[in-house]
């Protein structure tokens, strides 16, 4: 058995705010495993870390800064000044281990290894011959390489599920942040390994929540990682276009086009039909490429999505009501990753999601952050990064 709590703070004194938040999380816990922990940008995040720890002493804690505010049960919870939420779980039969490294210019991949040995070794585990593989993981990183981070990470612990984000910031400009208690890094990756003696302690559901269109190509040129340049042989921009019965390319070139594409983005299929990952276009390039937030294969098919702002907002409430439901009982707490960008097109009608989410969890304490990047998975599928997408997690009972 778990027990949870939330606890937020928007006060402008970073020290007193982290010490808020992290004092209502506490309440009526005992044995607490671990601390998330979401923040604005407009935070010194290691002196909110510190403020966090002098109330949860000796707790682990793990999180990466949220786009624009998070969503407790209190509601959306926000300030221009900066605001922070704290998910604090505890419980007997769970054991936790987290670590983080910055990237500091190495492989992407071989950090992702180091972490996951380091996490294995917080938690007492063995770190070569027989790994004890966690029975789930968090991964939080900064946007751009999060499949070579979990590449690294698998490397060494093989597949267990995983569920997370990336950090975020209010702006795109690169001012995000992801930490563990010891650690703050712009570039990097932090993780959570979690062991629990009861079955069934974790359900995620990782969706888009789209609708397929009946508009889709194969990738026929991509460049590096995550440019997609052709469609069937098409400058991508001008296929996308078609698609979209757009005569003017305008509103796709630069930094148009991840606000056009908000609802009609781009989605591709697992091996089995079963998960669409949705890749978000971000920038339009004067060649009628665009940059994709997450990675492509060339020779794979790409459908182009949609949905309404009225279907993004109610897709967080249907969301929320079919992970209780596939978890089969009334969860200790929910995890709840949310893309920012997804949010940047409800706009103001954020208070709506915020209901919703309240009205599907009840009593369930819950914490949701703002991603520049999700990362789920899907039964028996390979863990997955997506953007514009949500994954919704379940923990305990």
């Amino acid at each position: 058995m778990y027990n949870a709590n939330v606890g937020s703070s928007t006060h402008p004194d970073v020290s007193r705010a982290g010490a808020e938040a992290a004092a209502a999380a506490k309440q009526g816990l005992g044995d607490i495993k671990l601390a998330f922990v979401y923040s604005g940008v407009q935070y010194d995040q290691g002196l909110l870390l510190e403020s966090v720890a002098s109330e949860l002493p000796g707790v682990p804690l793990v999180g990466n800064t949220s786009f624009t505010g998070v969503i407790t049960p209190k509601g959306y919870i926000s300030s221009d000044n900066g605001f922070v939420g704290v998910l604090c779980l505890a419980g007997g039969g769970l054991t936790v281990g987290v670590a983080g490294s910055p990237k500091d210019g190495a492989d992407a991949r071989a950090v992702g290894a180091k972490v996951a040995k380091a996490a294995l070794a917080a938690a007492g585990k063995p770190t070569d011959g027989k790994i004890e593989a966690p029975d789930f993981f968090y991964m939080a990183a900064n946007p751009g390489e999060e499949e070579f981070f979990l590449k690294g990470i698998e490397d060494v612990i093989g597949r267990a599920p995983l569920f997370g984000g990336s950090a975020a910031d209010n702006t795109i400009a690169g001012e995000w942040s992801l930490f563990t208690g010891g650690m703050v890094a712009a570039e990097g990756v932090a993780v959570a390994f979690f062991w629990d003696s009861a079955p069934g302690a974790f359900t995620n559901l990782f969706t888009g929540a789209y609708a397929e269109t009946e508009h889709y190509g194969v990738i026929t040129k991509v460049r590096g990682n995550r440019e997609l340049v052709e469609i069937d042989g098409v400058p991508a921009i001008k296929k996308y276009a078609e698609w979209r019965g757009f005569t003017e390319l305008d509103p796709l070139l630069g930094g148009n086009l991840l606000v056009t594409t908000i609802t009609n983005p781009l989605g591709v299929k697992d091996r089995l039909g079963e998960l669409t990952a949705i890749r978000h276009p971000m920038n339009g390039g004067a060649d009628l490429s665009m940059a994709i937030g997450a990675n492509l294969a060339e020779k794979t098919t790409v459908i182009m999505m949609d949905a309404s702002v009225d279907d993004l907002i109610r897709s967080a409430y249907e969301t929320v009501s079919l992970l209780i439901e596939k978890h089969g009982r009334k969860p200790a707490a929910l995890h709840l990753v949310h893309c920012g960008g997804r949010r940047a097109g409800i706009g103001g009608r954020i208070e709506e999601v915020a209901a919703g989410i309240k009205a599907a969890a009840g009593d369930i304490p819950f914490i949701v952050e703002f991603t520049f990047g999700e990362y789920g998975y899907e039964d028996d599928g390979n863990n997955t990064t997506g953007g514009l997408m949500l994954s919704f997690t379940a923990l305990g009972a």
